[in-house]
């Protein structure tokens, strides 16, 4: 999403470098277990050189950092690397083109399923996933599930970090309809979205084909009622009666949002919430900071707060980070400077700066990073600390697979929610719709 990520970038290269030059050091020294792991036998290649494809940064500093840290590897092993950020959208697509034609870049940082979809032309990662994990106090959940080919300890992707989209909302707003903060079931998030819509400051949720936004709300809404558009079979299970009343639920929750939201993108709650026009939305860290650092919107970052999503009939809040994936390519020439580079960037050295330079909009995929400063930087920031540490992720509750990954490119979720919330379809016909649809990928029940 090139066209998104300018519009947002948001901070100047002052913090990247401020980070870089921490060197990790307020990190906890106490969570690094050097005793438990010892590096992977990597002998690097004569010769070696490497290219990297990535996303374009979020904020500023990411990418300065980034390419600081791959310096830094140059220096001390001689391998050049060259990093390419490119578009969102783009990444998708660049990741197709190279697995298939079996050239082009050594090393790609993707998202989410994007090495399950190409596993049989990977290098395996679990030497140096092991280590990494031993070092750092282990892997969290959304990590290994991303990370490690369904059904198996061995290791295909290395994730990176990932970005939660909790509840974004203006406290004055829910104070001055008797909400001290969102309620956490679905009766009273339905009361608080109805008062605030009397009050002429309503919520507004993406439900048009959002690659981060629609998904997310899609995903929560389904969720959150208990429903899933695959079992852990893989079996088609979206045309259930938790489904149906998640599209009731959607029926009566719809009215209550600022009118358009049918038709939002990724960028559309952003402008939404900085003009005053919604005072409740789902969004990751970054829109925050640009209200933070606009004097003209600062007064509502002040007001702003984060929570997590409304568990609903859950245990807990359902919500899967967008999570930076990382694979080697075994068209690569140099498949160990490919595998000496990534740990090289996930060391403490390294990783921790490069963390704090992105302010929380990326969630670390290992322990050992909770104890970051970048979590204690702003009290506004703590919630995403733990995105990673969830069970939920794209395809739930099914294997992650390349079914799951086109099923989830396919939008099957948010335009099955979308037609009920225009009222094109009852939530019967949507859920029936949509195991059709889900049907050409996997198995039905």
């Amino acid at each position: 999403m090139s066209n998104i990520i300018t519009r947002r970038s948001i901070l100047g290269a002052g913090v990247g470098a401020t980070a870089l030059a921490a060197g990790g050091g307020a990190f906890a020294q106490s969570n690094i277990q050097t005793a438990a792991a010892a590096p992977p036998n990597l002998p690097i290649e004569s010769g070696a050189t490497l290219r990297m494809l990535r996303p374009v940064r979020f904020v500023q500093p990411d990418e300065e950092v980034f390419r600081a840290n791959c310096a830094r590897f140059t220096q001390q092993t001689g391998v050049q690397v060259r990093v390419d950020f490119v578009g969102w959208e783009d990444i998708t697509q660049q990741t197709a083109v190279t697995a298939n034609t079996g050239a082009g870049p050594d090393l790609i940082i993707g998202f989410n399923e994007a090495p399950h979809i190409y596993a049989d032309k990977l290098v395996e990662l679990s030497d140096v996933a092991e280590y990494i994990g031993k070092k750092y106090g282990g892997w969290l959940n959304l990590a290994q599930r991303y990370g490690k080919r369904h059904g198996t300890n061995n290791w295909i992707g290395l994730p990176f970090g990932a970005s939660g989209g909790p509840l974004v909302w203006r406290k004055s707003a829910l104070n001055a309809a008797g909400f001290q903060a969102p309620p956490d079931d679905h009766a009273g998030f339905l009361d608080l979205c109805r008062k605030l819509k009397a009050a002429n400051k309503p919520a507004g949720f993406a439900l048009g084909n959002a690659v981060g936004d629609g998904n997310g709300f899609a995903n929560w809404l389904i969720w959150s009622h208990g429903g899933y558009l695959v079992d852990e079979d893989n079996n088609v299970a979206i045309n259930s009666p938790n489904t149906i009343a998640a599209l009731n639920y959607l029926k009566d929750l719809y009215p209550t949002f600022v009118p358009g939201t049918i038709a939002w993108g990724d960028i559309s709650n952003n402008r939404a919430y900085a003009a005053n026009e919604v005072w409740l939305t789902a969004n990751g860290v970054s829109l925050y900071f640009a209200l933070k650092n606009d004097p003209a919107t600062r007064p509502i970052a002040e007001d702003t707060e984060h929570t997590l999503l409304p568990k609903g009939r859950l245990d807990a809040s359902p919500m899967a980070g967008l999570t930076l994936n990382a694979m080697v390519f075994k068209h690569s020439r140099f498949p160990n400077a490919s595998k000496a580079l990534l740990a090289f960037l996930l060391e403490k050295e390294q990783y921790d700066p490069w963390l704090q330079a992105n302010l929380g909009y990326w969630s670390q995929p290992l322990d050992a990073y909770s104890t970051s400063a970048v979590w204690d930087s702003d009290p506004k920031v703590r919630i995403f600390k733990d995105v990673m540490r969830t069970n939920f992720y794209i395809g739930y509750k099914g294997p992650i697979s390349q079914a799951s990954a086109a099923a989830n490119a396919d939008y099957i979720m948010v335009q099955m929610c979308a037609q009920v919330a225009s009222g094109q379809a009852t939530p019967e016909a949507a859920a029936r719709e949509a195991e059709r649809r889900a049907a050409r990928f996997f198995r039905r029940r």
